[in-house]
This record gives structure tokens, C-alpha cells and sequence, in this order.
């Protein structure tokens, strides 16, 4: 019986913690297996350390507008991802599918939000990231 309940434990455990942290260099080497550009990279890495801290699993609390944002890019539900379940919004991506550990629907997101609005859609980037980006020189 204490092997079942030990059992159970670790799946719970397991299935609660599906979330990663990237480190500087895995996050580099991810965006850049998502297609996104070189010359951007210290943007994009600079936007993600301050938006989510490389974290996939984040959701922000509510935003003033009632709205929240979503895993390693803060992808915002008002206008991007629908959070009934479905894929929905200008995204066409459910927000649940924007916490996953692959990042390639949260990634194909975030490319659409910045060709419509550049990196200025971020308050992340907007605040910390213009003029002061990370050196990934070592990735």
C-alpha cells in the first residue's frame, strides 16, 4: 500500500512539474531551432529573461484590463490566445498551449505579435532591453 501511495506521489509530482527553466545558452539554442533571426537573438533573449525569467510555465496574475499573460514570451489573452480551451484569437492557439515545454506554438506567437507590433508589444523589453542586452557570445 505505501509503495501505491509512493507511487502516485512521484506521477503527481511528475505531472504537476511539467514546466522547464531555460538557462541562457538552452534558451539561445531553442530560439534558434524556432527560426528566430540572429541579429534579433539578443532582443528575444533579453525580452524573455524579463518577461518570464525563461520560465515556460508562467501565467501572470491579472493584468489591469482583467486580462493575463502566458508562459515564456507573456503572450496576453485579450487579443492572442483563448483560455476556454480552444484554439482561438489572432493566434489561432488555446493559452494552455502556451506553457508547454515546446515552445514552438508560444514561439510561431510571439513571431506574429512582433511583426505586427515589434518589440514595443513587451513591457519586459520596453523597460529593460533598449540600449542593455545580454551577451550570449559564449552560446
Amino acid at each position: 500500500m505505501k509503495v501505491a501511495v509512493v507511487l502516485l506521489l512521484v506521477a503527481v509530482a511528475v505531472y504537476v512539474t511539467d514546466a522547464k527553466t531555460f538557462t541562457r545558452c538552452g534558451l539561445v539554442k531553442e530560439l534558434r531551432k524556432q527560426g528566430f533571426p540572429e541579429n534579433e537573438m539578443r532582443n528575444w533573449v533579453c525580452l524573455v529573461e524579463n518577461e518570464s525569467s525563461r520560465r515556460t510555465d508562467l501565467v501572470s496574475k491579472k493584468n489591469t484590463n482583467g486580462s493575463r499573460d502566458y508562459g515564456l514570451f507573456q503572450i496576453n489573452d485579450k487579443y492572442w490566445c483563448s483560455n476556454n480551451g480552444k484554439p482561438g484569437k489572432d493566434c489561432n492557439v488555446a493559452c494552455d498551449q502556451l506553457i508547454t515545454d515546446d515552445i514552438t506554438r508560444a514561439s510561431n506567437c510571439a513571431k506574429k505579435v512582433f511583426k505586427r507590433h515589434g518589440f514595443n508589444a513587451w513591457y519586459g523589453w520596453k523597460n529593460h532591453c533598449q540600449g542593455s542586452l545580454p551577451d550570449i557570445t559564449p552560446c
